[in-house]
């Protein structure tokens, strides 16, 4: 009797569960009629799109339960990371160009990387300084260290709906790559800190993190390469389609999410780990599936991508509307406008504070290659701007540090999910309309953009010294000397042509890929 009443309690929440995931569906097919519809213009895309609807949904249930709340589905920060956030930093790998990519590896790195710690530095020591002054005080030593790493995480969407591959290839690359690198990296210092002793920080607590972060970066990167080689020796040594093309999806799909679980399971970043095997599938696994499946894996990645984005984008926009949170929070309405301009001040310092001097070091790296790969300075605002919008990996994060299962617990952090959800939706919407007028000042279109094409490699690059088993001792010291020179002398690109040889004489026949001359990939 008792296991009857449980299965029809388990049957009343399921049937509860059905008015809110319609809505939500609903709001999706909406975003996607309206996005369809403003595709011509490029001003708005489908975040802005889903920010808008999310907050009409909101004002509509927030009329009919009369004020009591604006969404009837609560967000469970584990849901985010466990099913929403993996087909979007999958399908950024995925979708990723691989020769611009790798090509500006180094400088997508020192951006993605290196600008995570300085923007996370100077946000947390920024709002430790500013926030008591504006009487918002009861954060944690713990809880500032998480504030500078939910707003160094980016969202560059706005910004690459309105550049042009084609015409700004080095630009496009920079901003994408920097995107999806700097969430993940987001995401691992984050699970770094949350593993420190907080009561006592000082020189060896910096290490410390420094440490976890680069055990974290390291092992997640090499579980999700070993995940996308070994599925793509297995697409190719069973070849599967010649039976079903289904199969061959189903393959990439499930590896692709086990790799995220796995690296969850011991205690790694799943973001980190589905990202490179994303990548190394496209590179190489891709090549392995029939022509169907290879059209097929694109869309269908894509479509799972936005479909999480979008349910992230719409949440958000209810969430601005919860009354619950607003009431909560005991800070003056001058004071919350203050807490909210001091957090898109720190979040534009930041920003400034390593993407021109990393800029500088890039070019410098690349010194001796071709003048046209240099990042200008107008390529430097576009690349600050890109960066100051905040997404679903901020909210996530947010969500996780102050809330228990999308409810704060106390004022303090009512006050910072509602400073969170402010700061995407005004970066998003303000800096997401402004975008295009900002890119067609700087780069005017059909205005000699294309300058900064990727100088291609000569015949004479790839005669770059590698070793061989066949040459003498004396000749293998020979050739790692000039190796050594051109590194000193041109280490950017000599590394990536290095890789590029490495890739045609061994990777690729044993793990997929037509050899370079038959691909620009």
């Amino acid at each position: 009797m008792e296991r009857m009443w449980e299965m029809a309690g388990n049957l009343g929440e399921a049937r509860q569960l059905v008015v809110p995931i319609t809505v939500f569906v609903a709001g999706v097919c909406l975003c996607l009629v309206i996005g369809h519809m403003l595709e011509e213009n490029r001003w708005v895309n489908e975040s802005i799109t889903a920010l808008f609807i999310g907050c009409v949904t909101g004002t509509i249930i927030l009329l009919i339960s009369k004020g009591k709340s604006s969404h009837i589905l609560r967000f469970d920060e584990e849901i985010f990371f466990i099913y929403l956030l993996p087909p979007i930093i999958f399908n950024a790998g995925f979708q990723v160009k691989k020769k611009q990519f790798f090509h500006n590896f180094l400088t997508i790195m020192l951006f993605g990387v290196i600008g995570v710690f300085i923007s996370s530095v100077i946000i947390t020591a920024g709002s430790w300084l500013l926030f008591p002054r504006l009487n918002f005080i009861g954060l944690t030593p713990r809880d500032y260290l998480g504030i500078g790493t939910i707003f160094s995480s980016t969202d560059t969407v706005c910004t690459l709906q309105v550049l042009h591959q084609e015409e700004t290839p080095l630009l496009y690359s920079l901003v994408f790559g920097e995107g999806v690198v700097n969430d993940a990296t987001s995401v691992v210092l984050f699970n770094a800190i949350q593993k420190l002793d907080v009561n006592r920080i000082d020189v060896w607590t910096a290490v410390r993190v420094i440490l976890d972060f680069l055990y974290l970066f390291s092992t997640s990167t090499a579980l999700g390469v070993a995940a996308g080689l070994l599925t793509s020796y297995v697409l190719k040594g069973l070849y599967f389609g010649r039976h079903s093309s289904v199969r061959e999806l189903a393959v990439m799909v499930l590896m692709a999410y086990l790799s995220y679980m796995l690296a969850e399971l011991f205690k790694l970043s799943g973001i980190l780990t589905v990202f490179f095997c994303g990548i190394f599938m496209s590179h190489y696994a891709w090549h392995n599936v029939t022509d169907s499946s290879r059209v097929t894996t694109r869309h269908v990645f894509a479509m799972m991508s936005f479909i999480a984005e979008t349910f992230i984008f719409l949440y958000v926009g209810m969430d601005a509307l919860d009354t619950q949170k607003w009431r909560m929070s005991k800070l003056s309405a001058w004071d919350s406008v203050g807490v909210y301009s001091t957090v898109m001040f720190l979040i534009m310092l930041g920003r400034a504070a390593f993407v021109f001097p990393l800029s500088a070091l890039s070019n410098c790296m690349n010194r001796s290659s071709s003048r046209s790969s240099s990042i200008t300075l107008k390529h430097q605002v576009i690349i600050w701007w890109a960066g100051l919008m905040r997404g679903a990996v901020s909210i996530a994060l947010a969500f996780k540090q102050f809330t228990h299962y999308g409810v704060p617990l106390d004022p303090v952090n009512a006050t910072m999910v509602t400073t969170t959800v402010i700061v995407v939706l005004f970066s998003t919407i303000v800096f997401g309309f402004l975008t295009k007028p900002l890119v067609n000042y700087l780069l005017p279109p059909g205005h000699a953009n294309n300058i900064d094409h990727a100088r291609s490699i000569t015949k004479e690059d790839m005669m770059l010294p590698l070793l061989s088993f066949e040459e003498s001792a004396a000749t293998n010291l020979l050739r790692a000397k000039d190796g050594l020179s051109m590194l000193i002398e041109r280490p950017v690109y000599t590394i990536h042509s290095f890789w590029r040889r490495f890739d045609d004489a061994y990777m690729r026949p044993i793990f997929g890929g037509p050899q370079r001359d038959q691909t620009s990939s």
